[in-house]
């Protein structure tokens, strides 16, 4: 999955800052400055309980958000002449 993100959001033009525990893979933070991404185990994932820490946060409903597509890894290295 971090490979996937960071290759679509690369093709975009976006980068990350910081990329933490992708050699471990418990719990791997990806820093986009706007936005954070944890992609974590389940079993991580309930140790840490964010849920549970932002569970008075306002939550959004992202079928009602408009998202720009992002272009597909596919297209990215067909135009640069990788297989």
């Amino acid at each position: 999955m971090y490979e996937e993100i960071h290759s679509r959001m690369k093709a975009a033009g976006v980068r990350h800052a910081r990329a933490e525990g992708v050699d471990l893979g418990w719990w791997i933070l990806l820093d986009f400055g706007d936005v954070i991404v944890h992609l974590m185990q389940p079993e991580a994932r309930q140790y840490y309980d964010l849920d549970g820490l932002y569970r008075e946060a306002r939550e959004v409903d992202w079928s009602k958000v408009e998202r720009p597509a992002l272009p597909s890894t596919r297209n990215r290295r067909a135009r640069r002449g990788e297989a």
